[in-house]
């Protein structure tokens, strides 16, 4: 399978069909924003179109090196404390250790990602051709999965619950999911690059996700006792997507 036909479906990428016009009313949703958000944490750029992705399929890729490296820069907020720091510079280390994917300080960069203590978690999904904001809030944000769950969006994935092939593994209680997040739960029509559906992604949900008074949204199946939703870091399956996605 070649980048560009993996590139231009996916579970992954933010530019996949289906995102045109998918506008939804959230809370993070702010006035005047050049953002909406889908899937709760994701932010899509009203500037980008499903078939501009498409038609350029590595135009939502950061770009490898010569030395084949892909290099993400970033900019950290100072807002954040020296603890603070730490967490989310060691979570980016763990993508350098495992795949070919390293976060470098911006300097003049164009194309960076702002990693700032906004309102919630959330990311853009994909490169989106400039600053692009990761909102990390210093309060419930700043935990290794979480910060790692975000920059996973920022390369282009998306939840591992939307997947098209989900409704094999996991059984959606849509009667217990609150009414104005729904849209949450849509499947996508998407190339899994060939790997397994993942539980322990730290892109899947929780259980009770979006729930009613904390019922459960998503059910594993065949066996509803596997555990989801975990956020203490990237998953093996994580890993091997990226390396496949950036043919590290």
């Amino acid at each position: 399978m070649d980048l560009r036909s993996s590139v231009s479906l996916l579970l992954l990428l933010g530019v996949c069909s289906g995102l045109h016009g998918q506008v939804r009313t959230h809370p993070l949703n702010v006035v005047g924003s050049i953002n909406f958000l889908i899937e709760g944490d994701i932010l899509i750029p009203k500037k980008r179109t499903a078939m501009k992705c498409l038609k350029n399929a590595y135009s939502c890729l950061w770009s490898k090196s010569a030395n084949g490296w892909v290099d993400i820069p970033y900019r950290l907020s100072s807002k954040y404390d020296n603890s603070e720091k730490r967490v989310i510079v060691n979570a980016m280390k763990d993508f350098e250790y495992k795949t070919c994917i390293r976060f470098i300080q911006r300097s003049t960069q164009r194309m960076y990602l702002s990693i700032e203590p906004r309102l919630g978690c959330s990311s853009t999904l994909g490169r989106t051709g400039d600053k692009q904001v990761v909102s990390l809030q210093r309060f419930g944000c700043v935990r290794r999965g979480i910060v790692q769950h975000e920059l996973l969006h920022a390369m282009g994935f998306y939840h591992e619950h939307t997947r098209s092939d989900r409704d094999r593994y996991v059984k959606i209680n849509w009667n217990n999911i609150k009414k104005y997040f729904v849209y949450n739960f849509d499947k996508k029509d998407t190339n899994n690059l060939g790997t397994p559906y993942d539980y322990s992604s730290v892109m899947h949900y929780g259980r009770t996700a979006f729930g009613k008074l904390g019922a459960e949204t998503i059910i594993p199946i065949p066996d509803s006792s596997v555990p989801i939703g975990q956020r203490h870091g990237l998953s093996d399956i994580d890993i091997r997507r990226i390396n496949r996605l950036y043919k590290c």
